[in-house]
């Protein structure tokens, strides 16, 4: 019964997280189009799991380089895959704002992280579960804002070295928490992590208010509706 309760609370968590930053786009996204990208992110996890697993020994290594290598490349493997499962959004006509990068990298985020959550829950138990979904689920969206925000700075044209750097500032964000978060439980690494936290809030906020604005003053991008009619002939 308690396995239960705690996989219905990883549910909650990630489709609390998701209505919350999805209902404030202003011209909403179809749901299907919601639902495959949120079936992208849960792939997602299994490739990046794949990939962790794979790192073996590297894993449980004494030496504090190897242990931030590891970090590093978790992160990196995450991050990018997150990334790609929400690339998979951005060639769809619905894909015709700014605001639709920062919607389409947080639904696949908390595709993955309910995936991890999951994976979690089932293989340390409900406690250990239970604690990862309240600090997972929040935090993979936030890690993926600013790559959201570079998908969206397509809309105004912006070109690779955008994107590269909102998907470097995703997986530095990502490295940094875990490191954090495993780095022990002083007062320092508990002060130091959450500022982290308010700095990717503050990040995530200064995107939407960014995009909010767009959309406002705009509406769907010129550019996007012009590729949206040039693909209808």
């Amino acid at each position: 019964m308690t396995l239960v309760l705690a996989l219905l609370l990883s549910v909650t968590l990630t489709f609390a997280w998701l209505w919350f930053f999805v209902r404030r786009d202003r011209h909403p996204e179809p749901l299907w189009l919601l639902a495959r990208t949120f079936g992208w992110g849960m792939l997602a996890w299994v490739i990046s799991a794949a990939l962790g697993a794979s790192m073996g020994a590297m894993t449980t290594s004494p030496l504090p380089l190897v242990a931030v290598l590891v970090v590093v490349l978790t992160a990196l493997i995450e991050e990018g895959f997150k990334f790609v499962a929400a690339t998979t959004a951005i060639t769809e006509l619905s894909f015709d704002e700014p605001m639709d990068g920062l919607v389409y990298a947080v639904t696949a985020a908390l595709g993955f992280a309910f995936m991890e959550n999951v994976t979690y829950t089932l293989g340390f138990g409900t406690g250990a579960g239970a604690w990862h979904a309240v600090l997972a689920t929040l935090a993979h969206a936030l890690f993926s804002a600013p790559q959201g925000y570079a998908l969206g700075g397509l809309h105004w044209q912006q070109g690779r070295a955008w994107v590269v750097q909102g998907l470097l500032i995703s997986v530095a964000l990502h490295a940094v928490f875990n490191g954090l978060l495993g780095g022990g439980g002083g007062w320092l690494h508990l002060l130091l992590l959450g500022a982290v936290v308010l700095m990717m809030i503050g990040l995530a906020t200064r995107y939407y208010l960014a995009f909010e604005a767009h959309a406002r003053e705009h509406g769907p991008s010129d550019y996007f509706l012009f590729e949206q009619a040039r693909r209808r002939r």
